[in-house]
């Protein structure tokens, strides 16, 4: 899973560690260079509608110096797109080039990475999110090949370059001007007590600043062998 949209990585920075008083800034040094991730759990990935059990854990309550063991009292989502691989696998030691990362990707889903937000403040430091994410991770059903998402495609959010600071050159897609979808995504959430769901949230897949094609190439980076099925969340 990744953290690829700049506006998350930065509400998230703001919840968790608060501004730099110097700049100003949420995020960590590392995020304008890298897309940052994270590896999830296979076993917890499940289709929409499955049910799912608030996750307990440690947690560390306002104004206390112990954690205590408790359910969940911050669950949250992450509304993102997934991407399944596809293709031949790149071999141990082989990093997937910019070239040839278009190759890999088959087709997107719709993804809900779950989030216990006071389990994961309390657990994320310093390797990042653990239990706070291997409870469950939500998909749609089907997946849309990248075919039938061509006609989205668009120059994303943050501008047809990455210039501030440009990146790595083995991350420097020559196609960034046109690697974002076009697609509004939204969140509704119906209380038990009330009769219509209301929209809790609405954005675009255009906002991400890392895509799919860097996210790829990024974690073969180190020679990691990528598989046909695997699941990559945009974040």
């Amino acid at each position: 899973d990744f953290y690829s949209s700049r506006e998350h990585a930065e509400n998230v920075g703001s919840i968790f560690r608060g501004k730099n008083p110097l700049t100003g800034n949420c995020l960590q040094p590392n995020w304008l260079h890298l897309p940052v991730g994270y590896h999830g759990r296979s076993s917890s990935v499940v289709v929409s509608n499955t049910n799912i059990r608030r996750p307990c854990g440690q947690i560390l309550l306002p104004g206390s110096n112990e954690p205590q063991f408790s359910a969940c009292k911050s669950l949250d989502f992450e509304l993102e797109l997934g991407y399944f691989l596809g293709g031949e696998s790149n071999e141990l030691g082989e990093m997937i080039t910019m070239e040839n990362a278009d190759d890999r990707i088959f087709g997107a889903v719709l993804l809900n990475d779950w989030s216990a937000r006071d389990i994961q403040k309390w657990e994320y430091v310093p390797l990042g999110p653990f239990t706070s994410k291997n409870f469950c991770t939500s998909i749609s059903p089907w997946i849309v090949t990248m075919d039938a998402l061509q006609p989205f495609r668009c120059c994303p959010s943050s501008g047809s370059q990455q210039t501030d600071p440009s990146p790595l050159p083995y991350l420097a897609d020559p196609l960034y001007a046109s690697s974002a979808l076009d697609l509004t995504l939204q969140v509704s959430l119906q209380p038990a007590e009330e009769q219509e769901p209301a929209v809790i949230t609405s954005t675009n897949a255009k906002y991400l600043y890392w895509n799919p094609r860097q996210q790829i190439v990024h974690h073969s980076v180190t020679g990691c062998v990528m598989r046909a099925g695997d699941l990559l969340g945009t974040g």
